[in-house]
């Protein structure tokens, strides 16, 4: 049996799993069909996300945490489609490699299916490409891409909704997520990786914590409060991923003090004798999202995100401004 045969027989009920009844195709369709529901909607809108893990992939298949790389690439994707207020529908993954492991496959398959399980996101199709000469035999680069749907009148964007004296506050990233690998295997060295322990556990297993999946509490909050804006932390850290969202007249005052910093953001900084501006230009720093509300809300929405088992913490507010985020 050919290995692309095999993986397509062991990951087909994988999939499976996450089907509803909205689902109307299979591996053997050419593409994937999901049927909308439009009914409850007045002015239904797709919203639409793509990602990978970058870099830390050569963490993962280095110690074959397979699992992992299919639980971050989700996360990745999912995370960012919440930020305009969407409920998530269905998720497709581009999967390449230097040669077909339907063992490995299967194990990265697994790790998006749970994840989809776990927020009703069906794992609907998606595209395994075998290519030598392209990626080492052992390499593997995944994608994700997710759909999901939202009311019009309901769509975040900050830019319209984000006022004056609104406070931000953040929900805890669980350690590194998928941004700045690249600068963490510059400053380490795979003896690091392995030698090096933070609450009592090799280096490596903290950095492959994966990036945490924030569907539940933000679509809770969804319901009760009204939100102004959403920035989930990639890439650019704080600064960055603020900055998207802000209305050109307003700017953003991050207080540092005020952010929980955990203790593997300090473990890079010092082998890497990091600036404190490179720190936070490239890390989470431990905000994984952003959530944007009025000051008159703030008391029940931390004794609301508290009661479900959440640490929140406030770190800033708004003011008038030319767009721009201090970091203070």
């Amino acid at each position: 049996m050919k290995e692309s045969h095999r993986t397509i027989r062991k990951i087909g009920p994988i999939l499976e799993k996450t089907y509803t009844k909205k689902v109307l195709s299979n591996l053997d369709y050419f593409s994937a069909l999901y049927q909308l529901s439009l009914c409850s909607y007045k002015e239904p809108v797709l919203v639409s996300g793509a990602d990978g893990i970058g870099t830390k992939l050569r963490l993962a298949i280095d110690y074959k945490k397979y699992d992992l790389i299919g639980t971050d690439c989700f996360a990745m994707c999912v995370n960012d489609v919440l930020c305009h207020g969407a409920k998530p529908l269905f998720f497709l993954d581009y999967l390449a490699c230097g040669k077909l492991d339907s063992n490995i496959v299967e194990k990265i398959i697994q790790g998006i299916a749970v994840s989809c399980k776990k927020t009703n996101t069906c794992l609907i199709g998606g595209e395994t490409a075998e290519m030598p000469g392209i990626y080492q035999e052992k390499d593997y680069d995944i994608a994700g891409f997710c759909v999901g749907i939202v009311d019009k009148e309901n769509i975040i964007d900050g830019k319209k909704t984000i006022q004056e004296g609104d406070i931000l506050i953040g929900l805890p990233s669980s350690g590194v997520h998928s941004n700045g690998f690249s600068l963490i295997r510059k400053i380490f060295s795979k003896e690091d990786f392995l030698m090096h322990r933070i609450q009592e556990k090799p280096f490596y297993e903290i950095l492959l914590i994966p990036t945490r999946i924030y569907h539940d509490p933000i679509h809770l909050l969804l319901k009760e409060f009204l939100i102004h804006g959403l920035a989930h932390v990639t890439g650019g850290g704080i600064s960055d991923n603020l900055f998207r969202i802000l209305p050109d007249n307003l700017s953003a005052i991050v207080e540092k003090k005020k952010i929980p910093v955990q203790p593997v953001f300090n473990h890079i900084q010092e082998k890497g004798f990091l600036s404190d501006q490179e720190m936070w230009e490239t890390f989470n720093m431990g905000v994984g999202m952003i959530v944007i509300v009025s000051v008159k809300d703030k008391y029940s929405l931390l004794q609301r995100l508290c009661a479900l088992g959440e640490n929140p913490f406030v770190f800033g507010h708004l003011v008038k401004g030319n767009k721009r985020v201090f970091l203070k």
